[in-house]
């Protein structure tokens, strides 16, 4: 009787031991804390890639066009610049102003592909990361002519630099998709080039965006925390 008591008293407690095991194993998280942390930098990352719009999304320094080498400075700058102050403002501002100027492009472009029925798929077209790379493309050629002929014959970039490299991707894009056609004749329609008067009133309103910000931010390197830090002291005066 003892033995045969003391066996049930072991299998019973080899069952609860088990079950206290299986217990903690469902309640231990599937991903460390440290994983959950690398995946929302990464993520915070990508984000960051497309919300700065890079004109070259191959350039892992962000300096070959001009106007990349400029934001990407702006950033800089600020990020340097105490917040808060006059001088973060007004960067603030500047690096604003550029990001929409490239948004209007994209907007543009997003309309002209909702309007040939991708709906769904715009956003994802329109997506091009920091990683892109050439070596993926699979029509480059017509793609760049393709890229050409809206700069020259429709007024879908407004400037009369060179386009944006990324749209060479997603044109690229169309082209396997058999839509890339459709795509320049809807921005034909959509964006006609421009009369000469309207493209030099428009040049005098865009002075703002490289000469300007370039200035702007030199005066930031050179002395615009000392002048934010004299504004702050006649603003709140001695306690």
């Amino acid at each position: 009787m003892g033995a045969t008591f003391k066996k049930f008293c072991i299998r019973f407690c080899c069952c609860c031991c088990c079950q206290d095991e299986e217990e903690e194993d469902e309640k231990r998280p599937l991903l460390s804390h440290d994983t959950l942390e690398y995946f929302d930098r990464e993520a915070k990352k990508r984000r960051d890639q497309e919300t700065n719009l890079w004109s070259e999304p191959g350039d892992p320094s962000h300096s070959e066009r001009d106007d990349d080498r400029t934001l990407y400075n702006l950033l800089q700058c600020r990020a340097q610049t105490q917040r808060g102050s006059q001088g973060y403002r007004r960067l603030s501002i500047d690096i604003e102003a550029m990001r929409d100027m490239r948004r209007e492009v994209r907007d543009k472009w997003k309309m002209i592909l909702e309007n040939l029925g991708f709906m769904a798929e715009a956003e994802s077209l329109l997506t091009v990361s920091a990683t892109a790379s050439y070596d993926r493309m699979r029509n480059t050629a017509v793609a760049r002519s393709l890229l050409q002929t809206l700069h020259t014959e429709t007024s879908l970039f407004n400037s009369k630099e060179p386009p944006p490299e990324r749209y060479l991707f997603i044109l690229d894009r169309l082209i396997y998709l058999d839509a890339a056609e459709d795509f320049v004749a809807k921005a034909r329609r959509f964006y006609p080039p421009k009369d000469y008067d309207d493209d030099d009133e428009e040049e005098n309103t865009c002075l703002i965006n490289l000469p300007l910000l370039l200035s702007r931010m030199n005066q930031n390197i050179s002395g615009g925390e000392d002048e934010d830090e004299d504004d702050e002291g006649e603003t709140t005066g001695p306690e």
